[in-house]
């Protein structure tokens, strides 16, 4: 019998669709969809009951996280931002501190530069030390040519002969000495902007520059300060 069921064809049931006169306020929902609505919306109610009876419930003596970052000022609760106000006076001499830290980085990090150069000798370049030598005759000019070139082939082989664990030092020292270059460069460029930011703290009539007033562009805001008759 099931066969024969399945046999016989069947009137296809199509989705009703949303009326003409309806089709301004978009598809029409259907069943799946009103169930999946209101699953979402049940779920999110049980949420907030759920976090209602926690706040109820809840012992005010007990520690949570918030009282890290509050203060009790005249009895209420405020957040750190709120409660730590400080004046122009103490932000410029912090940044003034900051400032000097990283000034301090810089010409440390250019004292160990110098120090990883002076330390530092190229295998590849050969001393270009030379001497002058008079022969008397041409017998001497020859024995002097002969020893110069064996002493040539001497120190190119001393080159070449150079052991792999001062080779493998060397090379980690200039990769070291190319990392403290960069270094040295961002120090720098964050020791411009710090000046920058803390020159414009400061008082006086100032304005930023257009692109077309500034006689060598680079990139970077230019201020002009307007200038002040002093008493």
């Amino acid at each position: 019998m099931s066969s024969l069921r399945n046999a016989i064809s069947r009137r296809a049931h199509k989705e009703r669709v949303q009326p003409d006169s309806r089709k301004k306020f978009g598809l029409l929902e259907k069943h799946k969809d009103y169930i999946d609505r209101a699953k979402a919306f049940h779920k999110k109610e049980d949420a907030i009951k759920k976090l209602k009876e926690k706040a109820s419930f809840r012992n005010p003596d007990e520690f949570y996280f918030g009282m890290i970052k509050t203060r009790t000022i005249d009895g209420v609760h405020k957040p750190e931002s709120q409660a730590i106000q400080y004046t122009a006076e103490e932000l410029m001499l912090m940044k003034t501190q900051d400032i000097g830290y990283v000034y301090q980085k810089v010409q440390s990090e250019k004292k160990k530069i110098e120090r990883l150069s002076s330390a530092l000798h190229s295998l590849d370049n050969l001393p270009q030390n030379t001497h002058v030598y008079y022969a008397q005759d041409r017998e001497e000019a020859k024995e002097i040519r002969s020893r110069s070139r064996s002493s040539q082939e001497g120190k190119l082989r001393a080159a070449v002969d150079v052991p792999d664990k001062i080779k493998r030092q060397a090379a980690s020292s200039y990769k070291e000495l190319e990392a403290r270059k960069k270094r040295v460069n961002g120090l720098e460029k964050v020791y411009v902007d710090m000046s920058l930011q803390q020159e414009l703290q400061k008082k006086g009539r100032k304005r930023k520059l257009r692109e077309e007033e500034i006689v060598n562009p680079t990139g970077r805001p230019v201020y002009k300060w307007r200038p002040e008759r002093k008493r």
